[in-house]
C-alpha cells in the first residue's frame, strides 16, 4: 500500500520561496527511506545530521517528541527513548492527532520540512518505482547559495 505525503519546506537559512513536493511512498518504508526521498526531491546533499520530530508548531527547539515514542512525550531525557529511524516504519507514525511530523536537516542552517499525510492509502502501481514525486510546487531551496557551482 502507498501513502501520499506532502512535504513543505517551512524554514531554513537560505529559504526564500515556497517549496512543496508531493510524493508517494510505500507505507512500510522507514523514516530513513523518507529522509533519502526528501533529499532526492529537493536535491540536497547528505552532508549534515538530521532528525524527525513531532510537534504542533514546527519549531525544533520547542516542545517536541520523537516518532515512535509518543508514550514518552513528557520525558526530558531523549537518551532513554527507544526509537530508530532505520527501523521505524511510516505506517507506525500516524495518526498524530493535532500534531504533525517534521524533518530537520542541518542543525546549523535549520532546514525544516513539514510532512503531511493524505487520508487513506492506495494500491501500488506495479509499473511504478517508489518513492516517486507526483507534484512539485516552487523551486528547490538552495542548500548553499553562496557557493560557486
Amino acid at each position: 500500500m502507498i501513502y501520499t505525503l506532502t512535504i513543505e519546506c517551512i524554514r531554513g537559512a537560505y529559504w526564500t520561496e515556497k517549496c512543496v513536493r508531493v510524493l508517494e511512498i510505500e507505507k512500510d518504508a522507514s523514516l530513513y527511506s523518507l529522509h533519502h526521498a526528501i533529499h532526492e526531491a529537493v536535491h540536497f546533499g547528505f552532508d549534515h545530521p538530521h532528525m524527525f520530530f513531532i510537534s504542533s508548531t514546527g519549531n525544533p527547539y520547542g516542545k517536541i517528541s520523537r516518532p515512535g515514542s509518543q508514550e514518552n512525550e513528557d520525558q526530558d531525557d531523549w537518551d532513554d527513548m527507544d526509537w530508530d529511524v532505520d527501523d521505524l516504519k511510516l505506517e507506525n507514525i500516524w495518526p498524530l492527532g493535532r500534531k504533525k511530523l517534521y524533518y530537520l536537516f542541518d542543525f546549523g542552517d535549520d532546514w525544516v520540512f513539514e510532512i503531511r499525510k493524505a487520508r487513506g492509502e492506495k494500491e501500488a502501481d506495479k509499473n511504478a518505482s517508489y518513492p516517486r514525486i507526483i507534484k512539485s510546487i516552487g523551486p528547490n531551496p538552495k542548500q548553499y547559495p553562496n557557493c560557486e557551482e
